[in-house]
């Protein structure tokens, strides 16, 4: 897909850029070849980065070893995790050496452990907090130690609750998904979330970097674009990962993005981005190439033009509307194959 932007390249406009991971740079330990290239040219260009995952099962220095890996050049410290801000919170409110139930992977318990406190998986070291990650290995015996805990007064802090993770065969559960778990079983939601959608992770990398304009950088509507709401920020969503364009045309007003773009290319290349930020009314009826056509059943695109410009006129009509969207029509042949690009022919949900 390619579009165009109202000014130059769109990464030169901030002086940070933030990057969720999976489904941003890489799908697992999968890189997305062209995402790396787009981050190594800002390494090279010696661009301020930060890197900000909901992911609980690495560790800042294995994080930033997977990406030096891949090519990049990527410190610890510019790696923001939310297992390391879940066991910051445990240590500021247990003392040293409590015992906190630990669900999820490795990467977890060494957070805790770091902080200096100790990390148990059994009910009867009766932990004063559970904590609850992603972890690939997290079983039945492990949720029910979980729920016992709970049941008994330990507090439940969950490092993020995304509900699938991207990875290269499709969408799997996530962390959110275990959690929905432990939510049924109990009739309770956590004691507090950790991760994305709230703003700690982004405030925290600027203000580490002293950033006065940063760009948060996703792929999930509901975690990373409405992190960067909630902290002020512009956001790009790319569309690599978790959200589809189905979901962003029915975003929330506290979940839409300032940008879209297929992927990464879209920070250096204006023709690979489309700005949905901005007045409504008149980008809803036509872009260089696309129109929207209200008839009395349903919005018709109509035109030609790339499909990057066509979801941003979606977009603005979407958006626009006291009503939902609901399916789009083809007016002409090119509107069809640019809305069957998208996955929206015909579309009246999601999938």
């Amino acid at each position: 897909m390619t579009g165009a932007a109202p000014y130059g390249r769109l990464v030169d406009a901030y002086d940070l850029v933030i990057f969720d991971l999976d489904g941003v740079v890489y799908l697992v330990d999968r890189p997305i070849e062209t995402a790396v290239a787009a981050v190594h040219r800002l390494c090279v260009e010696g661009k301020p980065l930060a890197y900000a995952t909901n992911n609980a099962s690495r560790r800042s220095v294995e994080v930033a070893a997977l990406l030096s890996e891949m090519g990049l050049d990527a410190r610890p410290d510019q790696v923001l995790t939310s297992a390391a801000a879940a066991a910051e919170i445990l240590a500021e409110r247990f003392p040293a050496d409590s015992p906190v139930l630990v669900v999820g992977a490795e990467a977890l318990r060494a957070e805790v452990r770091a902080v200096g406190l100790r990390p148990v998986g059994r009910v009867e070291d009766e932990p004063v907090a559970v904590v609850q990650g992603y972890g690939p290995q997290v079983g039945w015996a492990d949720l029910a130690e979980a729920a016992l805990a709970v049941r008994r007064g330990a507090e439940w802090i969950v490092t993020n609750t995304d509900r699938t993770l991207p990875t290269p065969r499709g969408p799997v559960p996530g962390n959110g998904a275990l959690v929905a778990v432990l939510r049924t079983a109990l009739d309770r939601e956590p004691d507090l979330v950790i991760g994305k959608p709230g703003p700690a992770l982004f405030t925290t990398a600027a203000r580490r970097t002293g950033a006065a304009r940063p760009l948060v950088v996703g792929d999930r509507l509901d975690t990373d674009i409405e992190g960067a709401v909630r902290a002020g920020m512009d956001s790009l969503l790319v569309l690599t990962g978790a959200s589809t364009p189905w979901e962003l045309l029915h975003a929330p007003v506290t979940a839409r993005p300032t940008y879209v773009a297929e992927d990464l290319r879209g920070l250096h290349d204006p023709a690979r981005v489309a700005r949905l930020s901005g007045p409504a009314p008149e980008r809803a009826l036509r872009e260089p190439g696309w129109r929207m056509i209200r008839d009395e059943a349903a919005w018709v695109l109509a035109g030609a033009g790339s499909a990057l410009e066509a979801l941003g006129v979606l977009c603005a009509a979407a958006w626009s509307s006291a009503e939902p969207l609901g399916s789009v029509r083809p007016a002409n042949a090119e509107a069809r194959a640019v809305l069957e690009t998208l996955g929206l022919l015909g579309s009246a949900g999601p999938g």
